[in-house]
């Protein structure tokens, strides 16, 4: 196994970062990560805003619920679905842009979303760092918004916190490799299964680290998925000029 399949294998989200600032150049290899990875039809319909300034990561670390290692580590990534540049692009050409009105629209940016994230995370564990990707900027997205002067069809729908690691985190375990690869067919006989272990298997992870907080998977997700966690997202996206007709 190479080095990159090794390091892929072994992430883990790392929430405690040294005072020291990530050299320019590696920070420009790991946005250029992003830059040069794929988009459906090279829409290239994602955009990176990269904030380092202190108070404004403090900022983000409030708008995403109080979560003080985005303050604390010196690189604060927002991966944001960019529908404004090619609006511009579509416009030169002498068209008008609608695929913004569709859920196709959200679709497409949050695969490209993705990948732009994943490969930012890579680059940044091959360079020796820790990450922690951030889905709580959706909790208040207009802030983010205000505080990013973000233009219209535009959306942040992630973040991502990169610095040199303080202190590292534990791996956590996964679903049984079964419930995430099938062949052929989705095999849906026997998740429950594969969820009853996955929950004792969790249980005793907890419990080893000494988290007496820590939850089976099946009650973690059930405490988000019973409701629609962050409401402001759909309004807040068709404020920003997105529609949902198709």
């Amino acid at each position: 196994m190479n080095e990159t399949l090794q390091l892929m294998h072994q992430h883990r989200s790392v929430r405690s970062y040294q005072d020291k600032a990530v050299a320019p150049e590696m920070l420009d290899a790991i946005l250029d990560a992003a830059w040069k990875g794929p988009t459906s039809i090279n829409g290239q319909q994602v955009s990176l805003v990269v904030v380092q300034d202190a108070a404004r990561r403090k900022r983000i670390a409030e708008i995403a619920g109080g979560q003080p290692w985005i303050a604390q580590a010196p690189v604060f990534i927002a991966v944001v679905m960019d529908f404004h540049k090619t609006r511009v692009g579509v416009e030169m050409a002498g068209e008008q842009q609608v695929i913004h009105n569709s859920v196709e629209a959200f679709a497409v940016g949050g695969v490209d979303a993705g990948i732009a994230l994943g490969n930012m995370m890579t680059a940044a564990h091959a360079a020796g760092l820790g990450v922690v990707p951030i889905g709580g900027i959706r909790r208040d997205p207009q802030a983010m918004i205000e505080l990013l002067e973000l233009p219209e069809l535009t959306f942040p729908l992630a973040g991502l916190v990169i610095g040199h690691i303080q202190h590292d985190s534990q791996q956590k375990p996964r679903l049984p490799r079964a419930s995430f690869v099938h062949r052929e067919r989705y095999q849906a006989g026997e998740l429950a299964q594969h969820i009853a272990a996955y929950d004792d298997t969790l249980r005793r992870h907890w419990q080893d680290i000494g988290r007496a907080d820590g939850e089976p998977w099946s009650s973690s997700i059930a405490r988000f998925y019973r409701q629609v966690y962050y409401p402001q997202v759909a309004p807040v996206a068709r404020a920003q000029g997105f529609g949902f007709d198709q």
